[in-house]
């Protein structure tokens, strides 16, 4: 049997071939080893008791792009899947370019914590600019959202009532913010929950327009960098693009492109394909 696994920096969705789901939090090489992945899959007792079971095991997540990265995620999972002659790492790229591809080329994007994008034939992907993190980059992300929040509520350019939500809510101050986010570890994901700010907030207009400046530039430099990208579709994966898609609609617009599937949880387009 066949366990299905997609990664970003704040959750992992593991889909059995039953379709039983399982959820643990983000791996990513950059930051976790192969010792942490593994203590914290041991953590999870709902699929420690059925580990057994899976002989192939299919891993997407983010920051798998090399063979070194890809190596301390897939000895974690040996150790832990005893009984599997098949493990696979992939990055969460081509997990987001499988699972929306609908038989035609088109720009595949992940808008969750942190963001990326590729152009997908089917066959190949293209990857014209890197994934800079969520400090040079991750334009539209959650990540990428956090920190602009956070920047304009130590600036105090926040509207009245979402400075309150803050300070009233989130206890935010300045030491708790530098705190997290110059020393603790894992910063963007610290960062992204905050996002969640954007669709609580009552000042829905600003919020709004925050929204489109993000995704403007997301598709300024993750969009419109691919040669005549007006052409192809633009699908989606993510909490951020599904949470916010009028406002990416709206944003494709403007820069002449149309978006096509937008897709939360992509982990069951993933078991899909792996089935066909």
């Amino acid at each position: 049997m066949i366990i299905i696994a997609e990664s970003g920096s704040t959750k992992t969705n593991w889909l059995t071939q039953e379709k039983q789901l399982f959820e643990t939090i983000g791996f990513n090489p950059m930051f976790h080893s192969t010792e942490f992945i593994f203590e914290e899959l041991n953590k999870n007792e709902a699929l420690r008791n059925v580990r057994q079971q899976f002989t192939k095991v299919y891993f997407y997540g983010a920051s798998c792009s090399s063979a070194e990265r890809n190596k301390i995620v897939s000895d974690a999972l040996q150790h832990f899947f005893e009984k599997a002659t098949v493990i696979e790492v992939d990055h969460d790229l081509k997990a987001a370019a499988v699972a929306t591809y609908t038989g035609k080329p088109g720009i595949a994007c992940i808008l969750g914590t942190g963001s990326n994008s590729c152009l997908y034939d089917g066959k190949n992907i293209h990857e014209e600019v890197p994934a800079l993190g969520y400090v040079l980059g991750d334009e539209g992300s959650g990540a990428w959202f956090g920190k602009r929040l956070m920047a304009l509520f130590l600036y105090h350019k926040l509207p009245p009532a979402t400075e309150k939500l803050f300070k009233e809510k989130y206890k935010l101050e300045k030491e708790k913010i530098f705190d997290m986010v110059y020393r603790q570890l894992n910063a963007n994901r610290a960062l992204a929950v905050y996002a969640k700010v954007l669709d609580e907030s009552p000042d829905k207009d600003f919020m709004s327009e925050l929204v489109k400046e993000g995704f403007r530039e997301f598709f300024k430099y993750h969009v419109a960098c691919y040669k005549n990208y007006e052409q192809y579709p633009v699908h989606f994966v993510g909490s951020i693009a599904f949470i916010f898609k009028t406002e990416l609609e709206a944003v494709a617009q403007e820069f002449g492109s149309r978006v096509g599937i937008v897709d939360r949880n992509p982990v069951y387009r993933l078991l899909e394909w792996h089935l066909r």
